[in-house]
């Protein structure tokens, strides 16, 4: 990242700019950095300035304690100053719920997309599964017991017990443990997990939810959710994408939408 940008609370955010044209502003979900949307970020530039960026926490950005959501809304104001002084946003998963979180706190938003924000309507054992997740990663964290936390993310995600301990003998590992902080972040940007209708019902700015069609149908149906909670949200099914959306697929979609 080449340049920095001081948030309200003086924390340094580290971000990358390039392109030409109206300013989009992209942000990553949980365990990865600015570089994980770069593809993307190459995808739209040639019709868009592009922001992408460390969330606090990550990469070359600071993270100065006490965190809150309401910090990260901070962060995506002073980088949307940066990139001129209004913005559209896209998110992914947890950063999608970030991305909505802002458009809400009225941050000068032209647009808002997101992909697979991962809410859901629990039931009563699902609820409980998210609280033991939260104290279980609270204190695997206050431990410093990394490791853990990311095993204790990676079971949320779904991934099988095999596939986990095979991550663990992995060069990307210690990457990922050192990256595992921030899981608190996201489990915080993502609240209880429910579909926060109230505060998706205040977005006045028009919303797109895009979804994989390869995606698990929860994922599916918690995308179509948020578009149909919000006033002025539309939906968009990508066929044969998963989770880890494919940039040239996901571009032109984001491109039409943003400049219609």
């Amino acid at each position: 990242m080449d340049k920095k940008t001081l948030s309200r609370d003086g924390t340094s955010i580290a971000y990358e700019l390039g392109g030409h044209g109206p300013a989009v502003i992209l942000i990553s979900g949980a365990m990865s950095t600015g570089g994980t949307v770069a593809p993307l970020a190459a995808a739209l530039s040639d019709r868009f300035t592009v922001l992408w960026y460390d969330r606090r926490g990550r990469g070359e950005s600071g993270d100065t304690a006490p965190y809150a959501v309401a910090r990260e809304v901070e962060d995506l104001g002073a980088l949307i100053a940066a990139a001129g002084g209004e913005a559209c946003l896209w998110g992914v998963s947890s950063g999608g719920a970030l991305v909505l979180e802002a458009a809400a706190s009225g941050l000068p938003v032209r647009k808002v997309a997101v992909y697979e924000t991962p809410f859901a309507d629990f039931s009563e054992q699902g609820a409980k599964e998210r609280a033991e997740y939260t104290e279980n990663l609270t204190a695997a964290l206050a431990e410093g017991r990394r490791g853990d936390a990311v095993e204790l993310f990676l079971r949320l995600t779904g991934m099988p017990d095999e596939m986990i301990q095979g991550a663990r003998q992995s060069p990307v590992w210690p990457g990922m443990e050192a990256a595992a902080p921030s899981l608190a972040h996201d489990n915080a940007v993502m609240g209880d997990g429910l579909l926060p209708r109230e505060r998706l019902a205040s977005i006045t700015v028009p919303v797109l939810a895009v979804a994989g069609g390869a995606s698990p149908d929860w994922l599916q149906e918690a995308t179509r959710a948020v578009a149909e909670t919000v006033p002025r949200g539309s939906y968009r099914n990508l066929a044969g994408q998963t989770h880890m959306v494919d940039p040239n697929a996901l571009a032109p979609v984001l491109a039409e939408y943003f400049t219609r």
